[in-house]
C-alpha cells in the first residue's frame, strides 16, 4: 500500500504578490505626484481612518508613472486570470487576456492611521502597491500590515481552534492573514475579499496606491 497522499486546496482564495522590477525609480516619480496632489486636494473619506486618500482617478492626474503602474497591474492580472475552461492567452503575457477597466487612488498614512475592514464591490481584482513602506519592511513592530479576513468567517476554528490543516494557508483558517508592506511590492487579491490596513505606528510616511480592475 502506498504511503503517498494528496491535499487539494479546494476553493482556495488567490493572493498574488509581485516585486515590481526597477521600482526605486518608479517610486520617486509616484511619490512626487502624490505629494503634490496631497498639498492641493483635500482627502476623500471611505474606509480610511485618518490619513489622506486621493480621488479615485489617479490614472488621470498621476501622469506617466501612474499609467505605468496601472499597466503593470493589468499585465499581472492577465497572467493570473483564465476563463472557466482554463484557456489562457497566447500573447507576450501568458494568461487569459482581458480588457480591464480600472480606477486607482493614492493613500498617505502617518502615525495612527489605517483602514477599517472593507471590500471593493463591482470589481474583479483589487491591488495595492507600496511606494514607501514607512520602515515597516525592516521593523514589524510599526504595524501597518494589509490584513485579510477568512471569507468563511470563524467557522473553520469553531470546533477545535487549536488545530489546523497541514497545508499552505492552513494555519490561518478561521482567522486573518497579514501581508507586510515593502516598497516596490504589488499585492493583488479578489475584490470581494474583506481586508483592512492595521494602524501604522511609525514616525515616517507610509504611501501606497490602490486600484480596482473590472471588465
Amino acid at each position: 500500500m502506498s504511503n503517498a497522499h494528496e491535499i487539494v486546496p479546494l476553493f482556495a482564495t488567490p493572493l498574488v504578490t509581485y516585486e515590481v522590477p526597477e521600482a526605486a525609480a518608479l517610486n520617486v516619480d509616484l511619490r512626487r505626484v502624490i505629494e503634490q496632489r496631497e498639498q492641493t486636494q483635500p482627502t476623500t473619506q471611505h474606509s480610511n481612518l485618518g490619513g489622506w486618500q486621493s480621488s479615485w482617478d489617479m490614472d488621470r492626474w498621476g501622469g506617466v508613472p501612474a499609467i505605468k503602474l496601472l499597466a503593470i497591474g493589468r499585465n499581472l492580472a492577465n497572467r493570473v486570470t483564465t476563463d472557466r475552461k482554463g484557456n489562457v492567452g497566447t500573447g507576450p503575457h501568458p494568461g487569459y487576456v482581458v480588457t480591464w477597466t480600472a480606477n486607482m487612488w493614492a493613500n498617505v498614512n502617518r502615525s495612527g492611521h489605517g483602514n477599517e475592514f472593507h471590500s471593493h464591490p463591482g470589481a474583479f481584482w483589487s491591488g495595492v502597491y507600496y511606494v514607501d513602506d514607512g520602515g515597516i519592511a525592516d521593523d514589524e513592530s510599526l504595524g501597518g500590515e494589509l490584513e485579510f479576513m477568512d471569507p468563511r468567517g470563524p467557522l473553520p476554528a469553531m470546533f477545535a481552534p487549536h488545530l489546523a490543516a497541514a497545508m499552505p494557508g492552513g494555519l490561518e483558517a478561521g482567522a486573518t492573514a497579514r501581508v507586510r508592506p515593502k516598497a516596490g511590492r504589488l499585492v493583488m487579491f479578489p475584490s470581494w475579499l474583506m481586508h483592512q490596513v492595521r494602524p501604522y505606528h511609525g514616525a515616517a510616511t507610509r504611501i501606497s496606491i490602490a486600484f480596482n480592475l473590472t471588465v
